[in-house]
């Protein structure tokens, strides 16, 4: 039982109020990786990979270096690097039970972002996570993403937050205190906020590779 009320249960009833798109939405979906694509993602330091597992429960995780750090391998193939991170392997354990994954890659500035949908495996290839190593370290593992689509995302989303005008930062006083939600998130541990705050910094400063 929902508490909400007019719940739309078709695809009809979205369309009757959306709409359908446009001749070039429909025909702007391309299977493999263009000379612009791979231009793109060279150029992105960040990205976004969504995953689920077999039961259907989601997850959306950011992967994150100098633009370039994902590894073009051809056409239809490309290999996120594997660094260090909070150990909770979300993506790679949703990744082991459903291949299927989608991606956002951004490049600081631009308002549009690349789409790419496609299946993931999780590799531990010495040779292929030497062609990524950083700062003298290789890559922990690699997801190699076999291309099914690719295609431009259109740039309303990031006009309307106005993400990149940094006039609609908010002053550093007013961000979030992450220690603290932290803190009262893990109140069972009973920790500090000065220690979770150490060991953020620690590992941002010590654990980034």
């Amino acid at each position: 039982m929902s508490d909400f009320n007019s719940i739309v249960q078709s695809e009809e009833e979205i369309r009757e109020l959306i709409g359908y798109p446009s001749e070039l939405v429909k025909h702007k979906v391309i299977d493999h990786l263009d000379a612009h694509c791979k231009e793109f993602i060279s150029l992105s330091p960040l990205l976004f990979i969504s995953s689920s597992d077999d039961r259907g429960f989601c997850d959306v995780s950011p992967r994150g270096d100098m633009p370039g750090f994902v590894l073009v391998l051809d056409d239809r193939r490309i290999i996120i690097p594997e660094r260090p991170g909070n150990r909770r392997i979300d993506t790679l354990r949703n990744i082991i039970k459903n291949p299927r994954v989608g991606l956002i890659f951004v490049i600081p500035g631009l308002e549009e972002t690349l789409r790419v949908n496609g299946r993931a495996q999780i590799i531990k290839d010495p040779k292929l996570l030497n062609l990524m190593h950083v700062k003298g370290k290789n890559p922990l593992l690699g997801t190699v993403v076999t291309i099914e689509e690719c295609y431009v995302h259109c740039a309303k989303a990031f006009k309307r937050s106005q993400l990149w005008d940094q006039s609609t930062w908010l002053d550093n006083k007013r961000l979030p205190n992450i220690a603290r939600m932290l803190t009262l998130h893990a109140s069972e541990m009973q920790l500090s906020e000065d220690d979770v705050r150490k060991a953020l910094q620690d590992s941002y400063t010590y654990r980034l590779y």
